[in-house]
């Protein structure tokens, strides 16, 4: 692979991602002088929107121990151009977008270094600017223009530091006061505790929810390690899931809240232990904005349950499955002009926060409805059983492979009996079964085929996935003796 396709490799849909900390397994691929280049290049893409501007820069960064110097190669392939870069040190990815906006900042365009959940090898960029997340094509553009651009010497940028997360929670504290409306510590008596999964989550306790007046103790995994000792950085984890589901019951709260670590996902866990993640997730804050916005669009991504469907149109609302990827489902809410767009793995985006995925306003948002949780999702159906499993691709091309594959899949499910081909989805192939649905798709980050599946019966799973497991067992572009089953 040359150097420009190597570069070109690293884009992961709005994202850049790669391997930043090499491992017997893998090599470094965000390398630093990759980085640096894609410094000089975020400057001259800017240049190219606001010529002749002297521009401004926010760059924050999660606990990945790769982080820092990820962030001073940027500030190197910067420093070249007559550009203010304000260095935010620990930051959130909504936190990055924010800096746009707020008077204090007020920036032409923001970076945010984050992978994500992802293992502590890997790191990536996130960018911004007032317009919003940078898009598909924006991203393209910028690591083409890598392998254009000379190098630069010099040192015109000037580095100033600020603190981001102490301005963003304060707007947070804010934001809630007014929304509850009754006084100073409107959160006076709760008990919640946070799961940070030491990511950058950990200030939401300090900053957030202390002054509003609850009550703290027994939230854990606040400190930033990048190492991420305790358990993934997921709230679409069952471990993690499980962990704050301890913490809640052990202290007693009536409430948990667990972040993914740069704050973009969040979920909850209610003073029961039952988990408000994924559908339950999507139902909660669904009835919340449906309450506010009677007969309001909600766009979820493609492997929500038909209950969730049904919940939200038992609630007066329309729900609209979309293709996964968190800038298509805001995309596509835009366009609809949706109250919400919010994926299974907890990306949530309220169109009165700016279409802005923000794991942190998401949970602000139901604090403000200050009522009773898990009585808003009471009518939504449970299933009974879910099941997934990821198959590795390990042939290339992969984005060639996984698709045929599916639609292989799609030609075989139409020869059983018993099972029907939903033929207007637009992602993957969905079938539904007497007792439930399963869905089969490319995972958007990995080389994966995810297969997704939900039975209203217990135990239907279990012979059906014995009836349909042969054919991806003669699929030769998958690896067919370690499956993940989750």
């Amino acid at each position: 692979m040359s150097e420009e396709q190597a570069m070109l490799a690293l884009q992961n849909g709005s994202d850049i991602r790669g391997i930043a900390i090499a491992t017997p397994e893998q090599a470094a691929t965000l390398t630093i002088e990759r980085t640096k280049k894609i410094g000089q290049a975020f400057v001259a893409w800017l240049q190219r929107r606001v010529p002749g501007k002297e521009l401004k820069i926010a760059i924050g960064m999660d606990s990945r121990i790769s982080g820092q110097d990820l962030k001073q190669a940027l500030f190197d392939g910067m420093a070249p151009a007559d550009v203010t870069i304000i260095d935010c040190g620990m930051a959130t990815t909504p936190a990055m977008f924010m800096a746009t906006l707020y008077d204090d900042f007020c920036v032409d365009g923001s970076i945010m270094i984050t992978a994500s959940h992802l293992p502590y090898q890997y790191n990536g960029l996130k960018f911004f600017t007032a317009a919003g997340g940078a898009e598909h094509d924006d991203i393209e553009e910028i690591l083409a223009m890598t392998n254009l651009l000379r190098e630069a010497s010099g040192n015109k940028a000037q580095i100033v530091e600020k603190d981001l997360l102490t301005v963003y929670a304060a707007d947070l504290v804010e934001k809630i006061r007014a929304g509850i409306d009754e006084g100073f510590e409107p959160l006076k008596g709760q008990h919640i505790v946070v799961d940070a999964g030491n990511g950058a989550g950990g200030f939401f306790v300090e900053k957030v929810l202390e002054p509003l007046g609850a009550t703290t103790t027994g939230s854990q995994f606040l400190d930033p390690d990048g190492t991420f000792p305790n358990h993934e950085s997921n709230p679409d984890n069952k471990e993690a899931m499980q962990a704050l589901k301890n913490a809640v019951l052990t202290n007693k709260a009536d409430l948990g809240i667990i972040f993914d670590t740069d704050v973009d996902r969040s979920a909850l866990v209610d003073a029961n232990g039952q988990a408000l993640n994924r559908n339950n997730l999507i139902a909660l804050i669904s009835a919340v904005l449906l309450k506010e916005n009677p007969g309001a669009t909600i766009v979820t991504n493609s492997a929500t349950s038909q209950h969730v469907e049904d919940f939200i149109v038992g609630l007066g609302g329309k729900q609209d499955r979309y293709l996964t990827g968190y800038r298509n489902v805001i995309n596509r809410a835009i366009e609809l002009d949706a109250e919400l767009a919010i994926e299974t793995s907890g990306h949530a985006a309220l169109k009165e926060n700016y279409y802005l995925d923000d794991g942190a306003y998401l949970v602000a948002k139901l604090l403000m409805a200050n009522t009773d949780l898990p009585a808003l999702i009471k009518g939504l159906k449970q299933p009974e059983e879910t099941m997934e499993y990821r198959f590795v691709i390990v042939e290339e091309p992969i984005q060639q492979n996984g698709p045929t594959v599916i639609t292989d899949f799609k030609a075989y499910l139409n020869k059983q009996e018993g099972i029907r081909v939903i033929t207007d989805h637009l992602e993957g192939v969905r079938a539904d079964f007497d007792e439930g649905w399963f869905i089969v798709r490319m995972s958007l980050h990995e080389p994966l085929l995810v297969w997704t599946l939900e039975s209203d019966k217990a135990g239907a799973l279990a012979p059906l996935v014995e009836r349909l497991m042969p054919f991806f067992m003669e699929q030769n572009c998958l690896d067919r003796q370690n499956i993940i089953k989750k």
